[in-house]
């Protein structure tokens, strides 16, 4: 077998976010090709891209006006988050909102090219609200003002009404009717509980509005909201997540994403026959951020796959054809040199059963193990392609990424036994997993590391501090340490997304201080390795830095990496190329 070196996985690229060009014939998407993430476009048939920012920070996202080949996009500074809109056309390059301290959201494009709405937390860090900017230079408006998190989900033909989506946890949002030249907001979606109505999408005529809902579902399921008389109808049946529904401009067809155990099924529907067409030609693996083109020939859509790094691909519905339209570098690497994962599942100490992927080593007998906790906490780990595990697994790692309970794609109520007192119940999945790698006979039991971002950060200290005589290292990447100073020290704004989610810092003070791996240092054993970005609106660098002194005043193994320059992550190539190479020398030192 060929030594890849690990920056040929790091020089891996990726394309994703497609949006059409107003007449079809091209399509804009981002891009890290240069090693920061940039604004790219391409012929709707495929080709050599043309590149079309050029900035030291990562473009976030692009959108084409409808009509007017202009492109609004956004872009943030050293990883914070506070997302900056501007308007390029052609070479020129124009503010639409640009203030430093403050964080924006692209919400939609008028349909008459005219103007821009959006939202931003200016007013207060904790709310977002919801403003107007005529593209022609003109002044900022707010429209509509709340104390909470309001997003812009799409504009009406006519130019009068938004679709606001206010998000009020991770699991709970409503949707609005914004009249703009009254500034009256009509409530949608009034529910007891927790409920998602997210993606809502006007009909051509405004009498309708498409989106996701699991209101009364067990499943996010595709429906129809009649504005009308609010009456909600479902489209598709409660068996599985969709995790994608777009409306073609014209308003005659439907794609459809379903989540099929974190495989992706692509369709579109007619919704004047009803009739449901597969997409054809392509492999298994994940599709994401789906884009009509302004005639509804075309769907774009971002794919992913376990050999497949993620890329542009069109589909041509009048041929029934799709197809690769960008062709991201995969680092030198050939695509059968990258391992396919196999599903499988185990039971946890109640005896639910817990889904994973399980990447093995190719001709590797009993090879020490990495497992890779997701985020979220409501993330899934599905087969998409990651350079990360790629190069675990050729250097002769084999690779667990567990959906422990309070997973997305398994339901509402696995997605909620997680939830603030049953924290740890998750934690005891990972505990479960080891104890099925090690009766499986196929890996070395004693050799198993805990890695994982974010909340995954957490559940790594979790584990360490929980169960540690089971894991011989672990990486913790921009993770909680202290779900107390977490809660009071994230941004404003997202605090109050989280708590139905972790608990109150106020009233569940003490089950904060029991669970939080923080005041647990002394049982860890294993080895650290611990990365922050300085910049991370999310999870603040003080988590790592208080893990990190205490485990360094009781003389613990522990290194510690922070960069200046990155936020949530490690977005930048020269950081990649210094964290990444730093993690595969600790895990083999520790594992091998």
């Amino acid at each position: 077998m060929t030594d890849f070196p690990f920056q040929r996985y790091l020089n891996v690229r990726s394309a994703s976010a497609p949006s059409f060009a107003p007449d079809g014939r091209s399509l804009c998407f981002v891009s890290d090709i240069t090693g920061v993430p940039q604004l790219w476009q391409v012929p709707v048939e495929g080709g050599w891209p043309d590149e079309l920012t050029f900035t030291a920070d990562r473009v976030t996202g692009g959108w084409f006006g409808h009509r007017t080949p202009f492109i609004v996009y956004g872009m943030d500074s050293g990883g914070n988050e506070r997302e900056q809109l501007y308007l390029l056309a052609g070479a020129e390059v124009r503010d639409v909102a640009v203030d430093p301290a403050v964080m924006h959201r692209f919400g939609a494009i008028s349909w008459d090219d005219r103007q821009v709405a959006y939202s931003g937390n200016r007013r207060n860090p904790a709310y977002f609200d919801v403003y107007v900017r005529d593209l022609d230079g003109g002044e900022e408006r707010c429209v509509y003002e709340q104390d909470g998190s309001n997003f812009v989900s799409d504009w009406s033909r006519d130019g009068r009404y938004l679709a606001i989506f206010r998000q009020t946890g991770s699991l709970d949002s409503d949707l609005y009717l914004l009249d703009t030249e009254t500034g009256k907001a009509r409530h949608l979606t009034p529910h007891e509980g927790m409920a998602i109505y997210a993606a809502a999408q006007f009909t051509p005529d405004g009498t309708a509005l498409y989106l996701r809902t699991d209101q009364g579902s067990e499943f996010l399921r595709a429906a129809c909201l009649d504005l009308s008389t609010g009456q909600i109808e479902f489209l598709t049946p409660d068996d599985r997540d969709v995790d994608a529904v777009v409306l073609a401009p014209d308003g005659s067809s439907l794609a459809l994403v379903r989540n099929v155990d974190g495989y992706s099924l692509l369709t579109v529907r007619s919704l004047t026959s009803g009739e449901e067409i597969r997409v054809p030609d392509l492999p298994d693996g994940v599709v994401v951020q789906p884009a009509w083109s302004r005639d509804g020939s075309k769907l774009a859509f971002t794919f992913t796959g376990p050999a497949d790094n993620p890329n542009i691909w069109v589909w041509d519905l009048g041929q029934h054809a799709c197809r690769q339209v960008t062709f991201a570098t995969r680092g030198g690497l050939p695509r059968d040199s990258f391992a396919a994962p196999e599903p499988i599942s185990y039971r946890s100490f109640d005896g639910l059963v817990i889904p994973a992927f399980l990447y093995m080593p190719p001709g590797r007998e009993n090879p020490p193990v990495v497992m890779v906790v997701h985020g979220g906490p409501e993330g899934q780990s599905t087969p998409m392609f990651n350079p990360i595990t790629q190069y675990f697994v050729h250097r002769g790692f084999a690779v667990l990424t567990p959906n422990v309970r309070g997973s997305l794609g398994y339901g509402r109520t696995y997605t909620h036994l997680d939830d603030v007192e049953k924290r740890m119940d998750s934690v005891a999945d990972l505990q479960a997993a080891v104890e099925w790698l090690r009766a499986s006979g196929r890996v070395d039991g004693e050799k198993i590391a805990v890695y994982g971002g974010s909340y995954g950060g957490f559940m790594v200290l979790a584990a360490l501090t929980t169960y540690p005589d089971l894991w011989a290292a672990g990486v913790d990447i921009v993770g909680i340490a202290n779900l107390e100073t977490f809660l009071r020290n994230t941004s404003a704004y997202r605090r109050h997304w989280r708590i139905p989610e972790y608990g109150d810092p106020d009233a569940n003070a003490d089950l904060f201080r029991e669970i939080s791996p923080i005041h647990h240092v002394d049982r860890i054993e294993a080895p650290l390795l611990v990365i922050h970005g300085d910049n991370d609106p999310r999870v603040p660098l003080s988590e790592a830095e208080q893990i990190v002194e205490a485990l360094e005043r009781r003389g613990r193994p522990v290194q510690f990496l922070h960069f200046p320059d990155e936020g949530h992550g490690v977005i930048k190539l020269k950081n990649k190329l210094v964290a990444y190479p730093a993690i595969a020398a600790f895990l083999d030192e520790y594992l091998s």
